[in-house]
């Protein structure tokens, strides 16, 4: 069985380590502090023995396997005398009671997910590269809510159980592509859903966007209307101007340093649609390093690409957004991904320095 990992939430901020573990799992103040006591915890990555030491909000709080088993059970509380070394959670109530937590699942994703910011309302992650942000309406309509268990968990998926609170569903409101790093908030109430929905619904959030393109795009607004099928089987604009289920995607491109043939580019978004950076790109003849689908003309050979990249070098740098609680507009910044940042190095060590 799985240890357990959680987040330590903003109002759990201050408690010692017993207080959280006692009211986490409805344990008592003596089999708390055994727990931590004898070694089964570690905060923050580091192994702690002092039941009243505190925690602060976004500690990673890690439980060694079968230190505590959380299930739901029918019947009476077990007598003091009858405490063993498996735990066991009470139910409240004579209804189907709910876990008070998940047992992590075996998903070696949960240890790239960063956290960097969490509170009541809203989490902001830094998404690792091979997961995917939310399962979209047409993949829910394929497969049916009987066959999405069999699904791989997406980012949305293994939040809840990454924050401590596997039955508290966080609303995702806008998305990255599966193999696009970075920086994505989701809502945690209503309130905060509506509220973010609305900001980009309106174009009010600031996101930015690094890339390695190959070939080097001109500083440029770029506005299109893009479709499902440009004619074969890709996304891309449409040469109509009001096609059939169009939308307008605007992509700001500005090129940060030039890289021999490649580039190194900043995307602002004043739209969000499927693909639009990628798109965009290919569309102006500097395909994103690592790009497969939009690298090539309708009915085009692909762009040569000899970087070596293994997924499209796209990456979530910047997001800010007005808080849906305080209204203060709150931004972050994300650093590059280890693969992105040895690609940028290695385009960088091939630039020959032009002579005087």
């Amino acid at each position: 069985m799985p240890a357990i990992q959680f987040l330590v939430e903003k109002r759990e901020s201050g408690w010692t380590v017993a207080e959280m573990l006692r009211k986490r799992f409805t344990l008592t103040w003596t089999q708390a502090k055994r727990i931590v006591e004898r070694g089964h915890v570690r905060v923050a990555g580091q192994l702690t023995r002092a039941p009243e030491q505190r925690i602060k909000a976004g500690n990673r709080v890690w439980i060694a396997t079968g230190a505590i088993e959380v299930k739901t059970v029918k019947g009476p509380k077990p007598k003091k005398s009858e405490e063993v070394e498996t735990l066991i959670a009470k139910p409240k109530t004579k209804a189907k009671p709910k876990a008070k937590a998940e047992i992590l699942p075996p998903n070696p994703m949960l240890e790239k997910i960063e956290i960097v910011y969490l509170d009541d309302a809203i989490v902001v992650v830094n998404k690792p590269a091979d997961l995917t942000s939310t399962r979209n309406a047409e993949e829910t309509a394929e497969f049916g809510a009987r066959a999405k268990k069999f699904l791989p968990k997406t980012l949305s998926d293994l939040l809840p159980t990454l924050l401590g609170m596997p039955n508290r569903k966080v609303v995702p409101v806008h998305r990255l592509d599966r193999d696009t790093t970075g920086l994505l908030v989701f809502a945690r109430t209503s309130k905060a859903a509506i509220s973010l929905s609305t900001q980009f619904r309106k174009h009010t959030i600031d996101r930015r966007y690094i890339a390695l393109t190959r070939g080097i795009p001109d500083d440029a607004r770029i506005e299109s209307v893009f479709v499902k099928d440009r004619g074969d089987g890709r996304r891309g604009s449409s040469k109509l101007p009001k096609p059939p289920g169009g939308q307008k995607a605007i992509t700001r491109i500005k090129v940060l340093e030039e890289l021999g043939d490649c580039a190194k580019i900043e995307c602002r978004l004043e739209t969000g649609r499927t693909h639009q950076v990628r798109i965009h790109l290919g569309e102006a003849g500097a395909p994103l390093c690592g790009e497969r689908i939009y690298d090539r003309p309708k009915g085009g050979v692909p762009a040569p690409d000899d970087t070596d990249a293994k997924r499209p070098m796209l990456h979530a740098v910047h997001l800010g957004f007005q808080h849906p609680e305080t209204d203060d507009f709150v931004s972050w910044d994300a650093e590059l991904p280890a693969d992105f940042a040895e690609l940028l190095a290695k385009l960088k060590a091939k630039v020959v320095p032009v002579k005087k």
